[in-house]
C-alpha cells in the first residue's frame, strides 16, 4: 500500500495538471454574468470540469493503458485516430492557450515585449521540463501544486471577504446548460484523458513493482482530493465573479475580470500574486500536455527516446506558434472542435467507468456512433451555420442547449444492454 503522502503527492500533480488557463479565467466571468444564479451556473461547470474529468481518472485508474485503450472497444483504428485527435487538438489550443494567458496576465501588464518572445522562453522552459520526464511527478506534486492552491485560496478569500454578499440578476436564459458548455472550454474531459496517462506512467517509472490495485486504489484516492479541491476553486471564482457585478463594465473580458478581482480585493500586490499564479497555473498544463503527447508518441514507435524528443520539440514549436495569439482568439477558434469532440470523449470516459458487463465491444460501438452522429449538428452551429441546424434538427431534444446527443446517447446505451441481455438469456 501507498503512503497518505504519496496519494497527496499524486492529487497535487493531478489538480496542477488539470488546472490552467481555462480553469482560472472562465470561472469569474461565469460568475459575472450569472448573477443570482451563480450557484446553479456552478453545478453546471462543474459536471464538465470537475465531475467528467474525474470519471476519467478513475477509468485511468481501472485501464492503466493509454488514450489508445479509452476507444480499443469500439475499433483499434477509430482508437488509433481518436487519439491523434485528442494530442493534436491539445497540442495546437489549451497548450498554446497557457502561453498566451500567461502573456496577457503576468507579462504584458509589467514589460513592453512581443508575445512572441513569452511564448518562446514559456516554451523553452516546457520543453526542459518535459525531458526531464522522471522528476516530473515531484516537481508538480511537491513544490508547484501547493503554491498554486495557497495563492488561489487567498485571492478568492480576500475577494469574498471585500465585497457585499449582494448579487445581480443573471444575463443567461439557461444557467445549468451554460456552465455545462461553458465547461467544455476547460478541456478538462480531454485533459483528463492525456494527463491520466501522464499519471500512469509517472507512478509506473517510480514505483515499479507496485501492484495493480495498489496502483488502482492510488489513483482514485488522488482523484477524489483533486477533484474536491477543483469544486472548491471553482466555486470561490465563480462566486467571486459574481459579487463583482457592480464593479466592472458588463462589457469586461475574462482576463481583465480576474485582473481586476485581484487589485480591488489585494491592491496592487493582487496582480503580483496573480501574475505568480498565472504563470504556474498555466505552466504546469502545458508541461502536462507536451509530455502526455510525447509519452503516447514514444508507445507507438516501441518506446523510442527518439520519438519523444521530437514530439516534445514539435508540440513546443506549436506551442510558440499559437501562443502569440490573443486569449480571446484561441478560445474561439477552439469551439468548433469541442463541440465535436468533447461529447464523444465524455461517452468513452462513461463507458470505461461502468461495469464491464454494461460496456460490451457492442455497446461501446453503438453508442460512440450515435454520439458521433448527434453531435453533429452541435458542430455546424458553431461555425455559423445556426439557422441551418435550427431549422433542421429542432426535433431533437436539448439541440437548442447544444446538448443534442445526450438524449439518444443515453436510450442507445440503455437499448443495446436490454438487447445483449436478452439474447445472454
Amino acid at each position: 500500500m501507498f503512503k497518505k503522502k504519496e496519494t497527496l503527492v499524486i492529487a497535487f500533480a493531478l489538480f496542477s495538471l488539470f488546472f490552467g488557463a481555462g480553469n482560472l479565467i472562465l470561472p469569474p466571468l461565469l460568475g459575472f454574468i450569472s448573477g443570482n444564479q451563480w450557484f446553479i451556473v456552478t453545478l453546471g461547470f462543474c459536471i464538465s470540469a470537475m465531475v467528467i474529468p474525474l470519471l476519467g481518472i478513475f477509468a485511468h485508474a481501472k485501464l492503466q493503458g493509454t488514450l489508445m485503450d479509452f476507444g480499443t472497444k469500439v475499433s483499434p483504428t477509430f482508437s488509433l485516430f481518436y487519439a491523434f485527435f485528442i494530442y493534436a487538438i491539445a497540442l495546437a489550443l489549451p497548450g498554446p492557450r497557457t502561453a498566451s494567458v500567461t502573456h496577457e496576465m503576468a507579462i504584458q501588464p509589467y514589460w513592453e515585449v512581443s508575445s512572441w518572445y513569452t511564448s518562446s522562453f514559456y516554451f523553452i522552459l516546457v520543453f526542459i521540463f518535459a525531458m526531464n520526464r522522471s522528476k516530473i511527478l515531484d516537481i508538480l506534486g511537491k513544490i508547484l501544486t501547493p503554491a498554486i492552491i495557497l495563492i488561489l485560496l487567498f485571492v478568492i478569500g480576500i475577494t469574498i471577504y471585500s465585497f457585499p454578499f449582494e448579487f445581480g440578476t443573471t444575463e443567461i436564459a439557461n444557467p445549468f446548460t451554460k456552465g455545462i458548455l461553458e465547461g467544455y472550454q476547460t478541456f478538462d474531459a480531454i485533459g483528463a484523458v492525456v494527463v491520466g496517462g501522464v499519471i500512469i506512467i509517472s507512478i509506473n517509472l517510480k514505483h515499479t513493482t507496485a501492484s495493480y490495485e495498489n496502483k488502482k486504489i492510488l489513483i482514485r484516492n488522488a482523484g477524489w482530493l483533486a477533484g474536491l479541491a477543483l469544486f472548491l476553486i471553482y466555486l470561490g471564482l465563480i462566486a467571486s465573479g459574481a459579487l463583482a457585478h457592480s464593479i466592472f463594465d458588463t462589457d469586461t473580458t475574462r482576463t481583465a475580470l480576474l485582473s481586476g478581482l485581484a487589485k480591488q480585493s489585494l491592491g496592487n500586490i493582487g496582480n503580483l500574486f496573480l501574475s505568480i499564479l498565472v504563470g504556474i497555473a498555466c505552466f504546469t498544463t502545458a508541461v502536462g500536455i507536451v509530455t502526455g503527447t510525447a509519452d503516447f508518441v514514444r508507445s507507438r514507435f516501441n518506446d523510442s527516446p527518439l520519438a519523444y524528443t521530437i514530439t516534445a520539440i514539435v508540440g513546443s514549436v506549436l506551442g510558440i506558434l499559437m501562443g502569440q495569439f490573443n486569449v480571446g482568439y484561441i478560445i474561439a477558434v477552439a469551439l468548433p472542435s469541442l463541440m465535436f469532440i468533447y461529447p464523444i470523449t465524455i461517452v468513452l470516459i462513461l463507458l470505461n467507468v461502468v461495469p464491464n458487463k454494461y460496456a460490451s465491444p457492442l455497446v461501446f460501438k453503438v453508442v460512440t456512433m450515435t454520439t458521433i452522429l448527434f453531435s453533429i449538428p452541435d458542430f455546424l452551429g458553431s461555425i455559423s451555420a445556426t439557422a441551418f441546424t435550427a431549422n433542421t434538427f429542432s426535433w431533437i431534444p436539448l439541440q437548442q442547449h447544444s446538448l443534442g446527443w445526450v438524449l439518444p446517447a443515453c436510450l442507445v446505451f440503455v437499448i443495446a444492454n436490454v438487447f445483449i441481455n436478452t439474447k445472454s438469456t
